[in-house]
């Protein structure tokens, strides 16, 4: 356990870093598009990189943590790597498959935006990102408790490219040349996570010698079927899960138009900053979770209280503030335009209480092994999401899509816990279990 916990604090510290070096990176670059281009064309980028999300399932499977899971069973380093490159060949794959497919939806469509330089920009970025199937290679140095060379390398080609996308606004370019850069990020990422890979890595468990370079060749149908079979719940709970929190921008630029979907991804941008916060510290407070629940029902219940009133208070501190605050933040960043974003944000940013405290019910339900519930919440709060914004944005444009956002993810984050008998029961239990019980061992 406390290797585990080691490991995972150190994963947290190195996830926080280059997270905050991309949302910040993201919101600035957000704001110069705004400034320097206007509203429609942050709709169009805005519209484009959500597309671009919901390749992030296809490129990923659900292999990411699986993968090293099942290596960590197999009895020699041969199988190990084996399964390992089968991984990588299969997202390399179905990356370039899912791009294809994905374009091909797209333009048909959003025909309109298949014009000038974006004829190219958009093809390329959906190709080049399957190249994130090298990002596997990130997560087996992590296992081996290499956790800084990788999120150094994944920021410092963050930031290069922000600055060269910045760079290149100011010289007076458009969407495109940001799209192909993003295209290029990918790739160069995918790339130096390989190469770290091929210097750092240790020789497998206690075998004496380093494996061989990645080689298509090393593919596995058996490894491979085994793979697929066990990711594929978790392949849909991300597809799905994507959905839910994209469709939103996607929606609008169809039925509002790319301008209104701008305002709404200047707010909206503002508002999901601060999820980074949550998601990290949720990694970080993992092990502490599972060794209360090994050592009694009870005093887990406790803890978990404990940590989700933390969240919570956090997420309504940071909802009031930004309530009141939002004209000055809207006017200050963005301008007069930009306006109706100050509506939205006001709407939006209550969200994240009921995405804060989401992040731990996530914990939560792997460690009591209730993991298809979480597929199902992410589920229906994806269909509430695309139902809600066909009926409110016609009438309601913007502002519809935030009260849409807002509601679906309050159901998709704690309200489906009332759904369902074995959540409504450790609900209940959750409010009424007493500090005292953290002295003795209960039943799980």
């Amino acid at each position: 356990m406390k290797l585990l916990k080691k490991l995972l604090m150190a994963r947290a510290t190195a996830m926080l870093g280059d997270k905050l070096v991309k949302l910040a990176a993201g919101a600035i670059l957000t704001v110069f598009v705004a400034r320097m281009l206007g509203a429609s064309e942050l709709g169009i980028y805005s519209i484009v990189m959500a597309w671009s999300a919901f390749l992030v399932p296809l490129t990923s499977m659900g292999l990411n943590n699986l993968v090293v899971r099942q290596m960590t069973k197999l009895p020699t380093g041969q199988e190990a790597m084996t399964m390992l490159y089968t991984a990588v060949s299969i997202r390399l794959g179905l990356g370039l498959l899912g791009g294809g497919l994905m374009l091909g939806i797209f333009y048909l469509l959003n025909p309109q935006l298949f014009s000038g330089h974006l004829s190219y920009a958009i093809p390329l970025l959906f190709v080049l990102q399957a190249f994130f199937g090298f990002l596997l290679f990130e997560f087996y140095l992590n296992y081996q408790g290499t956790f800084r060379s990788p999120a150094y390398a994944k920021s410092l080609i963050s930031l290069c490219s922000f600055g060269i996308k910045l760079y290149l606004l100011y010289r007076g370019f458009g969407i495109a040349s940001l799209l192909l850069l993003t295209a290029l990020e990918f790739l160069v990422v995918g790339v130096a996570q390989y190469l770290l890979y091929r210097r750092k890595h240790q020789p497998f468990k206690e075998e004496q010698q380093r494996w061989p370079g990645y080689n298509p060749r090393y593919f596995s149908l058996s490894h491979g079927k085994l793979l697929l079979k066990r990711s594929a719940w978790l392949w849909v709970s991300g597809i799905v899960s994507v959905i839910y929190l994209k469709i939103d921008i996607v929606m609008l630029g169809s039925i509002a138009g790319t301008e209104q979907a701008g305002i709404y991804a200047a707010a909206s941008r503002l508002s999901e900053l601060w999820y980074v916060f949550p998601a990290t510290l949720a990694v970080r407070y993992y092990p502490d979770m599972l060794k209360a629940y090994e050592k009694s029902w009870d005093g887990y219940l406790l803890k978990l209280r404990r940590f989700a009133l933390m969240f919570f208070s956090a997420a309504l501190a940071i909802a009031i503030v930004m309530s009141l605050t939002a004209e000055w933040v809207i006017m200050l960043l963005f301008g007069e335009a930009f306006s109706e974003a100050i509506t939205v944000l006001r709407i939006h940013i209550w969200a994240g209480c009921f995405i804060f405290v989401r992040y731990l019910i996530g914990q939560h339900l792997v460690i009591t092994e209730q993991e298809p519930l979480s597929l199902f919440s992410h589920g229906m709060g994806a269909l509430l999401n695309v139902i809600l914004n066909l009926w409110w944005i016609p009438q309601y444009g913007i502002v519809g899509a935030a009260w849409a956002t807002l509601i679906s993810y309050a159901y998709a984050s704690f309200f489906f816990l009332f759904f369902a008998k074995s959540t409504r029961s450790q609900l209940w239990q959750l409010l009424k279990v007493k500090r005292a019980a953290q002295t003795h061992n209960g039943n799980h």
